[in-house]
């Protein structure tokens, strides 16, 4: 890899980590509804990419399918659980959303995998179910609705897998149509935004929109493809590691997270699986980028 990729690679996880923590700060802080904000990103996402919308992949059902789980199921489970949850403990739970394609890939596409990848899938469900784990034997609601959304995301993956190339920007016109048509009518049934509290936010909260639906969706995204089509996936994917460490150190240093033994300790055995899964990829699907934010 060369090092101008090698720098832009490293700059899309850098933007994907800084998305975790922004959506966090939206949601928590400044109190907007978790399906209002998806719902606006992904509109604003349609908007910019509707030019590529046409022509329509082919089947039309998986498609529909694949920008449902990826785009509206998946993030509106993180951003519902961001309300009550860290950037890092979520960042390294939806981990676990590379293992999940992995055995998706097993049960639906027929795929074998050597005793290694079984190890790395171990690893990182054991990892993450270290996060994860409660005193007195319970386990985070929010967290897991983070492996909820994460495993929304590989079943997106795995359909993806079943269909023809699609361009990158046609991949985001699918999924921001499809997740704004999902969450518009899911946020006027659900949710209560206080207006008043959200126009207090003023211009941070539009920079946030800006930022988590042009610079992460439409620019890191692309980007992203671009190098998973020009590099193998097995060089590109360990790489990306680099997004849940970064955002672990951002959620400490800006939403003050709780890094205790135990997050260490879940943390580490988890991304060390997930590591000998990217090291034993050999072909990851080009959506399986929309797993990192």
């Amino acid at each position: 890899m060369s090092l101008r990729d090698f720098l832009i690679l490293v700059g899309i996880c850098l933007i994907w980590a800084t998305n975790n923590v922004v959506s966090k700060i939206v949601v928590s802080d400044w109190q907007v509804p978790p399906l209002l904000y998806a719902a606006i990103r992904f509109a604003i996402v349609a908007a910019v990419t509707l030019p590529w919308l046409r022509p329509m992949p082919r089947p039309a059902w998986r498609i529909v399918a694949v920008g449902l789980l990826m785009g509206g199921g998946s993030f509106a489970l993180l951003f519902i659980a961001l309300q009550t949850v860290s950037p890092s403990a979520a960042a390294v739970v939806s981990q676990a959303g590379v293992p999940i394609t992995t055995l998706l890939s097993i049960l639906i596409l027929g795929e074998r995998i050597h005793w290694r990848r079984a190890l790395g899938i171990t690893l990182t469900l054991v990892g993450v179910l270290v996060v994860v784990w409660e005193p007195g034997l319970a386990i985070s609601a929010g967290l897991l609705l983070v492996l909820a959304g994460a495993a929304s995301g590989s079943l997106g993956a795995v359909l993806m897998k079943q269909m023809g190339e699609i361009a990158p920007l046609r991949l985001q016109a699918w999924v921001g149509m499809t997740s704004t048509l999902l969450l518009v009518p899911l946020s006027l049934l659900l949710e209560t935004p206080d207006w008043g509290q959200i126009a207090s936010v003023g211009w941070p909260f539009v920079a946030a929109l800006v930022f988590s639906a042009l610079v992460v969706s439409v620019g890191a995204h692309t980007l992203f493809y671009v190098l998973i089509a020009r590099y193998e996936a097995n060089l590109i994917a360990p790489l990306t590691l680099i997004t849940p460490l970064a955002t672990i150190a951002l959620g400490v240093v800006i939403t003050n997270d709780q890094l205790d033994t135990q997050m260490i300790v879940g943390s580490a055995i988890a991304l060390t699986g997930v590591l000998i899964v990217a090291l034993r990829r050999t072909r990851a699907p080009i959506a399986e980028a929309q797993e990192h934010s």
